[in-house]
């Protein structure tokens, strides 16, 4: 930081500017932030900005000491709540803009940490150096090349027609539990902006061509000179016949209507890969909108919404399983059969389990990511106990209640009648 972005960083913070920084609706104060404008001749030019953008902890819901996985849940909760595609309710698309930019900048630890220590202006689009608003200096620039020569202004009209990356996207994919697990391939179908299909992204009819706008000679900009009582002064503003593109098109496309970009429907194929897990997101590079003055399209990120399954429940790469099982079944032991996603699996019952003991089947849970290993699936024995018995299946609980020695241990033979009763052998 120069000397004069530290000199009134520090009045500002400090207060003695007699200047108090704005407040929103609910009286929270917005952030204050230096930008360099330029120097000339020794002296650093600074701008003292605002922005009124939401804290991204409060825009996630979530304190500033959230651990990762608690910033991961609440985007994705959020994010399935305000998509555009399941929520049609106005506000909803940009209360999605603004959870995907929070988590965008809270999900990456050395965003985060800037994020805490300089606010917004840590994550900007220039490193944390601009705010909103002023990151390519605009009509600051012009009146600095008013009084100090060519240097400034000319950066609007380079800026304007620099190549300029498309947008990122962000979509929702469901898919199966099993898909999860296994991996997959599908479909999905989205709207985005494109390059024009008729005029290639030139703007005009195929056919004709733009040229170069005869009002301001191709730069974009008409200056206009007055004489003032301190000598004169020139303005520079962006050419009305050209809108500052500096070329006219004459001819301009059908289809997109001379913007070079056009929204269309799109198909894409997405790999899934084995043992995702829930929230992921998966991002599919330069499948996002496309950029304009030859500027490449942006990134689609795609967000899994794994659906829950009728009897099994995924904890980390294991896959947990809930098995009833008879009073005698638990007491003396059998041998059962457990479904599992590869098909029934048959497992042995320990004769006196107990409810809640597991049984582990080895290298039946979920396969670990980029990996041959698979997790164990974890079945959970519960004991059902009859809450209606036959008169002879009472009789012989009775009995063996009359049998059991001072330990509770039942004597021997009681407990096989006891089973016949119940299986009604």
């Amino acid at each position: 930081m120069g000397l004069a972005r530290r000199r009134l960083w520090d009045l500002a913070v400090d207060g003695r500017m007699g200047w108090d920084a704005p407040r929103d609706s609910d009286g929270r104060r917005a952030e204050v932030g230096i930008s360099t404008l330029g120097e000339a001749g020794g002296v650093e030019f600074c701008l003292m900005t605002t922005t009124n953008k939401r804290d991204y902890y409060d825009v996630l819901g979530i304190e500033r000491d959230a651990s990762e996985e608690d910033i991961k849940k609440a985007f994705r909760k959020l994010a399935l709540e305000f998509h555009p595609d399941r929520n049609r309710s106005d506000g909803a698309e940009e209360r999605f803009k603004e959870v995907n930019e929070a988590y965008q900048a809270l999900s990456d630890p050395s965003k985060r940490a800037a994020y805490d220590r300089f606010g917004h202006a840590g994550v900007g689009a220039n490193g944390g150096r601009g705010f909103d608003g002023y990151e390519n200096f605009g009509g600051f620039g012009d009146i600095f090349d008013a009084f100090f020569g060519s240097g400034f202004g000319s950066q609007a009209h380079a800026t304007r027609n620099a190549p300029r990356r498309g947008n990122d996207l962000q979509a929702t994919l469901p898919i199966s539990f099993e898909e999860a697990v296994f991996g997959v391939e599908k479909d999905l179908e989205l709207n985005r902006v494109d390059v024009c299909r008729r005029c290639k992204g030139g703007r005009s009819e195929p056919g004709s061509h733009s040229s170069r706008c005869g009002n301001c000679n191709g730069t974009g900009q008409v200056r206009r000179s007055q004489q003032g009582f301190f000598g004169q002064f020139v303005q520079v503003t962006a050419c009305g016949a050209c809108g500052g593109e500096g070329e006219v098109i004459s001819n301009p496309c059908s289809e997109c209507r001379g913007q070079g970009r056009s929204r269309r429907p799109v198909k894409l194929a997405v790999t899934i890969p084995a043992g995702i897990d829930e929230g992921t997101q998966l991002r599919l590079n330069s499948e996002g909108e496309a950029g304009t003055n030859g500027g490449g399209p942006g990134d689609l990120y795609v967000v899994l919404d794994i659906e829950d399954h009728e009897v099994f429940e995924r904890v980390g790469n294991d896959i947990h399983y809930s098995l009833p099982i008879s009073v005698s079944q638990a007491t003396l032991g059998a041998k059962m059969k457990a479904p599992t996603l590869d098909g029934e699996r048959q497992i042995t019952i320990p004769a006196g389990t107990q409810p809640g003991d597991r049984i582990s089947i080895r290298n039946k849970g979920v396969p670990f990511l980029r990996s041959n290993r698979r997790g164990d699936q974890i079945v959970t024995v519960r004991v059902e106990i009859p809450t209606s018995l036959s008169g002879e299946q009472e009789r012989l609980f009775v009995e063996l209640a009359e049998t059991m020695d001072e330990n509770g241990a039942p004597t021997k033979g009681i407990l096989g009648k006891v089973k016949d009763a119940l299986t009604g052998d």
